[in-house]
């Protein structure tokens, strides 16, 4: 899918590094991630070979040919009984923050759910990051789920905000 320069496609293993960089460049921020170091590619491979185009996308946003974004989706609890159920991430590159970028992937990933057989889409957000929360909320996702002090990051305690939208 094309829009306004940008080219929504499947990633590709070629893509794995600029994933991967754009990941590793929320790490030191505290906001987004439970990571608190950098990953390497090679960490990460595993983990881009459980996405699949027709079942578990994961998706790259490309503009002038370099990927400023990129939407993941996750199995959520691994059993047969919440198959309809996935986990999105988003993570937009530093210098593209604040164009409509977060935005436009979460309507794509809710637009992709009927084909994907996907009837509910969760988030996992940080209390703190109140950005990605107010994005989720702008789309109807609702709190579903509030576990305090559930992660450590640099010896604060951080909650962890499930938000969840039924999206068939």
């Amino acid at each position: 899918m094309t829009t306004n320069g940008h080219i929504l496609r499947d990633a590709s293993l070629e893509d794995l590094p600029a994933i991967v960089r754009i990941y590793n460049s929320t790490v030191a921020g505290r906001m987004v991630t439970a990571d608190t170091e950098p990953v390497s590619v090679t960490s990460r491979e595993h983990w881009f070979h459980e996405h699949s185009a027709d079942f578990r996308p994961l998706w790259v946003l490309e503009k002038e040919g370099s990927v400023c974004g990129w939407l993941s989706f996750q199995s959520f609890y691994g059993r047969p009984a919440y198959q309809a159920t996935v986990e999105v991430s988003i993570y937009v590159d530093e210098a593209s923050r604040g164009q409509g970028i977060g935005r436009y992937l979460l309507q794509q990933a809710i637009d992709a759910c009927p084909k994907l057989n996907v009837s509910t889409l969760l988030g996992f957000i940080f209390g703190h990051n109140v950005p990605s929360l107010r994005l989720f909320q702008s789309f109807g996702f609702e709190n579903w789920a509030h576990l305090p002090q559930i992660a450590e990051l640099d010896g604060i305690e951080r909650d962890l905000i499930i938000v969840g939208k039924r999206v068939r």
